[in-house]
């Protein structure tokens, strides 16, 4: 079919071109909108059904306050306050500023009765606190920027009052987001576009993976576009988007042009040339885009939208990129022919010295790594299980202001409340109990009082008819282990009637419990399908088990980084409190499907050699010989632009960025140079077993069709014989002379 699609391109890739170019313009007209249409909210974290929303949901039909949302003011006083004492100047006007605000239901200061805590320990600031009704994505930003002008209109406030909170840190997210994206793709950018240079041996084709990136950025923006008028999108899926879309097209464009070289090396420039590379690398790219789309679509099992998003984002962008791989990128090339080598150095173009080269240091690696099979593939597991070993003592932490960098103002205001205060109550762990007349809840709160953790506890207050509220405030911030624990505690003790938490803490411990219980399933889903794709791509029931096995212990080992590196502050990183919690599910996701990814590209030439030789050694040798450089090259290049998301100012994205690089580079490093061709080694020819019944079966599907990649002229020919060799047209001033080679490995005659 493949090869089919080769002809086809072949002879009408002047229309094919006409068609992508048209797809991509309306695709950018289409997503031009898409960053406006995104979510950029706490509740974007949390399950839609999490028994924390339907308490936010309880307490915000009673009252008009959405408890996910508000505003702190934090005012430095020209003199130390105390409890009792009037109210500066500065604070009246902060109280003024917030109450001519629609949105505003309840302002609380340190005056107020339930303002305990709002004086820091040294008395040189002050808090004043603004609780809000719903609010949607637009307001929000509208309210961020009057707030702040206002600020710097009022001579009591300027210099002296900074706007934090929720809703603000909301809106700041967003922004340091997309300007730590924009700085990131400006440094990334010329330094993987030198990278391309150096690793395509040429202009043109290091422009192929870059026109790719673009096509498939636009078409995955596109695809968000409409998604955001059936589902809620969250803006943390862009930062994906943009990541892997230049990723795998440098990835699939590597493996597509290699394969070219080598295929015009071989027949010239032509029909066949396309043909044998589509039916050989075309396919390894499309497994390769199923198994990494089926590992980020896991991602979708869980209700909670960042997820949600993620796995979409990751889904549709590995869709975008497939198809311009399998179409676009193909009708490139056959318009190209020979000058895909263009606009290189001379000397790269008369040499195959580079290649060779590099085929034989591979060649060598995997024979010295089949000498000692046994040794190699317990040293190299013994190092990713050390580089692992830190998993075990992993915490997580959510999401919340604190995790802004201080340059902002709500990250400023965060950061002073940790420092500077005790127990301020800004986030109060909320108790919402189902009851009419309240009986029993004066005892009950009491006990939460005792809670080891719990600094105070305010009286109960009516809702409505049917509920009742108790707020307990935490000690320590909101996420630390010791509000973590308290938080716990209180919901380990029986309450008189139904009740549910929200707040910071119970948010947390919510999102958390619901991602576990819902990761069982994201395992299933991912393992089984993947299982699925490599069994039908290798013909072995012993290579799927083994890639799962050696892809999660990449993943682990990356686990294992990030903790050391975040957690416990290393490579010049602050410690943080924890990873944060859907961290490493996307991590484990996107890792998890590009190691899958480089084992497609391996095993594949290792099963076409197998195929021309019966040698299974010879087979491992030839196959790292042919795909050492080129996964190397994709895994350098790929890590660089994953890597760029390290450059980000939220630990978020850090996180991301530094884990989903580091198991991309260790995976086609150690694990592809060392693990795989030992235990290749190892098991010999059982690594191909295949149970009678199973081979039926693949036969019954016609799967053991994808066994001979290396024949496209079969029976799908119109014609049924050879394929006719077509000649490329001259180009002037591009085309070599007749009796001057235009390539290593192409003789243009």
């Amino acid at each position: 079919m493949l090869a089919s699609l080769g002809t086809v391109l072949h002879r009408r890739r002047r229309l094919a071109l006409l068609l992508l170019t048209l797809a991509a313009l309306l695709a950018g007209a289409v997503g031009a909108t898409v960053n406006s249409a995104l979510t950029n909210g706490r509740a974007d974290y949390y399950d839609p059904g999490g028994q924390n929303l339907v308490a936010r949901d309880i307490i915000q039909d009673a009252t008009g306050v959405d408890s996910l949302r508000g505003y702190t003011l934090l005012v430095h006083t020209s003199t130390p306050l105390e409890v009792g004492d009037p109210r500066p100047e500065a604070v009246r006007a902060a109280e003024r500023l917030l109450r001519t605000r629609d949105e505003v239901k309840d302002v609380v200061d340190y005056a107020d009765p339930k303002g305990e805590g709002l004086i820091a320990r040294d008395g040189g600031s002050t808090v004043v606190l603004a609780h809000v009704g719903p609010m949607d994505e637009k307001d929000t930003l509208t309210a961020e920027r009057d707030l702040q002008k206002a600020i710097e209109a009022d001579p009591a406030l300027r210099d002296r009052t900074l706007l934090g909170g929720a809703t603000p840190g909301q809106v700041q997210v967003g922004k340091v987001t997309n300007e730590d994206l924009a700085l990131a793709e400006g440094i990334a950018t010329p330094v993987i576009l030198l990278l391309l240079f150096l690793v395509f041996r040429g202009v043109v084709a290091a422009c192929v993976p870059v026109v790719g990136a673009l096509v498939s950025l636009l078409l995955t923006l596109a695809g968000l576009r409409a998604a955001t008028e059936a589902t809620q999108v969250s803006t943390g899926a862009l930062n994906l988007a943009f990541a892997l879309s230049l990723g795998l097209s440098i990835d699939f464009g590597l493996l597509l042009v290699s394969r070219y070289r080598e295929e015009i090396a071989a027949s010239g420039p032509g029909v066949t040339a396309l043909r044998r590379t589509l039916a050989t690398a075309g396919r390894t790219v499309l497994f390769s885009a199923l198994t990494v789309a089926a590992a980020l679509a896991a991602l979708m099992v869980f209700p909670h939208p960042y997820l949600r998003s993620m796995g979409l984002a990751g889904v549709i962008t590995v869709a975008a990129s497939a198809l311009f791989a399998l179409v676009g990128l193909p009708a490139i090339l056959a318009a190209l022919g020979a000058r895909i080598n263009a606009l290189a150095p001379k000397r790269w173009q008369r040499s195959t010295a580079h290649r060779d080269a590099a085929g034989r240091r591979w060649s060598a690696v995997a024979s010295a790594v089949m000498r000692r099979p046994a040794v190699v593939a317990v040293g190299a597991a013994a190092v990713l299980l050390l580089i692992a070993a830190p998993v075990a003592g992993i915490r997580f932490t959510g999401v919340d202001p604190a995790t802004l960098p201080k340059d902002v103002s709500a990250g400023k205001v965060a950061h002073e409340l940790e420092r500077d205060y005790a127990e301020p109550t800004t986030s109060p762990l909320q108790i919402v109990l189902d009851t009419h007349d309240g009986a029993g809840l004066r005892a009950y709160a009491e006990r939460v009082a005792a809670v080891d953790g719990v600094s105070s506890v305010g009286e109960p207050t009516r809702l409505d008819a049917g509920h009742w509220e108790i707020d307990a405030v935490l000690r320590g911030s909101p996420l630390d282990d010791a509000a973590k624990d308290a938080a716990t505690g209180v919901r380990a003790l029986d309450a008189p009637h139904e009740a549910r938490y929200t707040g910071v803490t119970a948010d947390f411990l919510e999102q958390r419990d619901s991602i576990a219980d819902r990761l069982p399933l994201a395992l299933t889903v991912l393992v089984v399908v993947t299982l699925l794709l490599l069994f039908a791509f290798t013909g072995s029931l012993v290579l799927p088990v083994k890639a799962l096995v050696m892809n999660a212990l990449s993943t682990l080992a990356a686990f294992g980084f990030l903790v050391w590196v975040f957690q416990d502050g290393n490579l010049g990183f602050a410690p943080q409190n924890g990873i944060e919690v859907t961290t490493p599910v996307v991590v484990f996701a996107l890792a998890f499907g590009l190691s899958t990814d480089y084992n497609v590209f391996l095993l594949g030439r290792i099963k076409e050699a197998r195929a021309a030789t019966g040698d299974d050694r010879a087979a491992v040798r030839e196959g790292l010989a042919r795909t050492g450089a080129v996964v190397t090259s994709a895994a350098v290049l790929f890590g660089v632009a994953l890597g760029a998301l390290v450059l980000s100012r939220l630990a978020l994205i850090q996180e991301l960025g530094l884990g989903a690089t580091f198991a991309v580079l260790i995976d086609a490093t150690l694990v592809r140079a060392l693990l795989v061709p030992s235990l290749m080694a190892l098991l010999g020819t059982a690594n191909w077993w295949l149970p009678a019944p199973l081979r039926r079966l693949r036969h019954a599907l016609r799967l053991d069709r994808l066994d001979r990649p290396g024949d496209p002229d079969g029976p799908d020919r119109p014609d049924g014989g050879a394929p006719a060799r077509e000649t490329e047209p001259p180009v002037t001033g591009s085309r070599p002379r007749a009796d001057e080679p235009g390539h290593p490995e192409v003789s243009v005659r």
